[in-house]
């Protein structure tokens, strides 16, 4: 390969760029984003960023010495990829011819239907999402977060620190019952109401009050909870459209396999966006961690300098943290398999706990609140 185009300039572009140089690639590599930031690290957004404790320069993913010899197009927006001519389109009528293609551009929040426009509304994926939210916080007053997932609940929690009234609204019955199902969710999620933060579970949103700016959040059980800042956290979707038509193969972004292979030759998938087969459970998944994002290119760029030659390991089980009113939150695995979870270490009153969850008497994933070291060991019995 004379020419690998990268679309995508976050972790996994990153990544997947710096293994291609590892891997003895030293041809021509050009990394397409359409952020005008150079890679930056996403997880302190909701965090350390949004609360003031960590700048800009301290989210920077490359270090002071580090050059890749790659050419980057940044604030370029891929709209298509010809694959007969192998070009990469980009909205401003350039186009990059590449003989490999790896395709990195991850995922965008769901928004709010209805909310455009309005001031006050934000979501929470980029630094610019980030910047505009921190100034808002700055000044204090009352938030409601839309959505009780991992996002929705960091960002209630450095609300909460900084002294803020904050509400969360979650749709469904139990938050974070989807990644750690019923009885685990209901536990960290009881992490709100012991800092005075409302939870209102099993109720949706009908929609925002205010002209130009919010003042409210109406639930559709006919309750409006004032607001002067709203937050959505609903998900996010793919970045795939503009694969459209490309020949890669889309399914809940791009479907590919245990190797990073799409169905196009020479072009690889990874990150945010790319929905990989897990021989684990025989089923495809599409994992947003941060994880998966640093360790998956690694087998990617494999399979796509050798042409698709490579026999890809197993993957490691996936693996997330977050930190939420002071507490360390870690798991690693998949909750949907288990028939049973037992608490092993800890008391759930104490939110100090280690958690696994079993199949037929087999872990297939691990919980751990505020315990590193013994999540640490259960994580690596789990990988093996």
């Amino acid at each position: 390969m004379r020419t690998v185009a990268v679309v995508g300039a976050s972790l996994a572009g990153l990544s997947a760029a710096r293994s291609l140089r590892g891997q003895g690639y030293d041809g021509r590599l050009v990394v397409i984003g359409d952020e005008l930031h150079r890679p930056y690290d996403r997880p302190p957004l909701s965090k350390e960023f949004l609360a003031g404790t960590l700048g800009e320069a301290d989210l920077v993913l490359e270090t002071d010495d580090e050059d890749l010899g790659a050419e980057w197009l940044l604030g370029a927006r891929a709209v298509g990829l010809d694959a007969r001519e192998r070009a990469v389109r980009l909205a401003d009528g350039r186009e990059v011819r590449a003989d490999g293609v790896v395709i990195a551009t991850g995922a965008a929040a769901r928004t709010l239907p209805g909310s455009e426009g309005l001031a006050g509304v934000h979501t929470l994926r980029t630094l610019d999402d980030a910047r505009a939210l921190r100034g808002e916080l700055a000044r204090g007053g009352r938030l409601v977060v839309i959505g009780g997932g991992f996002i929705g609940a960091e960002v209630a929690s450095t609300a909460r620190a900084l002294g803020l009234d904050v509400t969360v609204v979650e749709a469904a019955p139990t938050p974070l019952a989807g990644p750690l199902g019923e009885t685990m969710g209901a536990l960290v999620s009881a992490l709100h109401a012991d800092h005075g933060v409302r939870l209102l579970c099993g109720v949706g949103v009908k929609g925002l009050g205010g002209e130009t700016r919010v003042d409210a959040v109406l639930l559709e059980d006919g309750r409006t909870i004032p607001a002067d800042i709203v937050v959505v956290g609903v998900g996010a979707r793919p970045c795939v459209e503009w694969l459209a038509g490309s020949g890669v193969d889309l399914d809940n972004g791009v479907k590919c396999g245990a190797d990073g292979r799409t169905s196009l030759a020479g072009v690889v998938a990874v990150g945010d966006c790319a929905n990989w087969y897990d021989p684990r459970s025989g089923l495809h998944r599409r994992v947003e961690h941060w994880t998966g994002a640093r360790e998956r290119p690694d087998a990617a760029i494999a399979t796509l300098l050798a042409g698709g030659a490579v026999e890809p390991g197993v993957p490691r089980p996936p693996y997330f943290w977050s930190d939420q009113y002071g507490t360390k939150i870690q798991f690693a695995g998949h909750a949907a398999g288990a028939d049973s979870v037992t608490i092993e270490e800890g008391a759930a009153e104490d939110r100090n706990v280690l958690a696994v969850y079993r199949r037929s008497g087999r872990p297939v994933a691990v919980l751990g609140m505020n315990q590193p070291r013994l999540f640490t060991r259960l994580r690596k019995q789990l990988a093996a």
